[in-house]
C-alpha cells in the first residue's frame, strides 16, 4: 500500500474541506445581516431578538471552526470581524430592550465567544487579535451598537473581498459628516482616531490615512480636533 500517497490524501482532503468550510461558514451570517439591517447600519433588534436562532447557529459554527494554519491573514481577519460583530449584537439580543451598550455591566469584558478551549471577550477579539494583524480598517468594520461606531454593514466580511470591503468601509465612515467634520483647513475627527491613535502613527501618518479615503483633501498645517461620542443603540427606529 501507498501509505504517503494515502497520507496525502487525507491531509488534503481536511485541509481542503477546512477552507471550504471558512469560505462558506460566513453565509448564515450574510443573510442575518441583510434581513435586520438596513443600508444605513440601523438593526432592527426587536425583530431579530424574536427570530435569534440562526445567528445562535452561526456562533456554534464559528466555535466549532477556530482558524487553522493553512488559513491567510484575510481568512483570519474576516473570521474575527464578523465574530466581533454577531457577539456584539447577541449580547445586544440577550438584554433587549436597552438604550446603550453601555447600559450593560463591563459588556466588553464579558466571556461570550468560545476560542478553542478558551472563553474570550469582546475586548481580546479587538485588542489581543484584530490590533496585533497590523490592518488599522479593522476599526472602521467592527461595530459597537453605537451612533458614532463605524456602521453595522448589512453583509458579511468575506476574505475573497476583504480588502474591497474594508476599503469601502473605511472611505464610508471618514466621508460620514455625522462622523467626522472634515474640510481643507479644520479636521473634527471621530473619537476612534484618538483613542487607537498608536495604530495610525504620528499626525502626518494620520492625516495621508484620512486623505487617502477622504473626497476632501486636508492640508498637513491642519488642527484635529475629536467630536463627543454618541453610545445611543444603533437602532432602526420603526414607525
Amino acid at each position: 500500500m501507498n501509505y504517503k500517497g494515502v497520507l496525502f490524501f487525507v491531509l488534503f482532503f481536511f485541509t481542503s474541506n477546512s477552507l471550504i468550510s471558512q469560505k462558506n461558514i460566513h453565509d448564515i451570517w450574510n443573510s442575518e445581516l441583510k434581513k435586520y439591517v438596513d443600508e444605513e447600519g440601523n438593526v432592527n433588534y426587536r425583530m431579530w431578538k424574536k427570530n435569534s436562532k440562526l445567528l445562535e447557529t452561526y456562533l456554534i459554527n464559528l466555535e466549532n471552526n477556530p482558524p487553522i494554519n493553512q488559513w491567510t491573514k484575510n481568512d483570519s481577519l474576516a473570521y474575527f470581524i464578523n465574530a466581533y460583530n454577531a457577539v456584539t449584537v447577541k449580547l445586544i439580543l440577550d438584554n433587549y430592550p436597552l438604550r446603550s451598550i453601555k447600559d450593560l455591566i463591563i459588556p466588553w469584558w464579558l466571556k461570550r465567544f468560545r476560542l478553542k478551549n478558551e472563553k474570550i471577550t469582546l475586548n481580546f477579539i479587538e485588542h489581543k487579535i484584530l490590533r496585533k494583524m497590523d490592518e488599522p480598517r479593522i476599526h472602521f468594520a467592527i461595530n459597537c451598537a453605537s451612533r458614532s461606531c463605524p456602521k453595522l454593514q448589512n453583509e458579511a466580511y468575506y476574505s475573497h473581498k476583504l480588502e474591497i470591503q474594508l476599503d469601502n468601509a473605511t472611505s464610508e465612515f471618514i466621508n460620514d459628516q455625522t462622523k467626522n467634520k472634515i474640510n481643507v483647513n479644520r479636521l473634527m475627527l471621530s473619537k476612534i482616531f484618538s483613542w487607537f491613535k498608536n495604530d495610525f502613527g504620528n499626525k502626518i501618518q494620520l492625516l495621508k490615512f484620512v486623505n487617502k479615503y477622504s473626497r476632501i483633501k486636508i492640508l498637513e498645517n491642519t488642527r484635529i480636533e475629536y467630536l463627543n461620542y454618541d453610545w445611543n443603540l444603533n437602532e432602526k427606529l420603526l414607525k
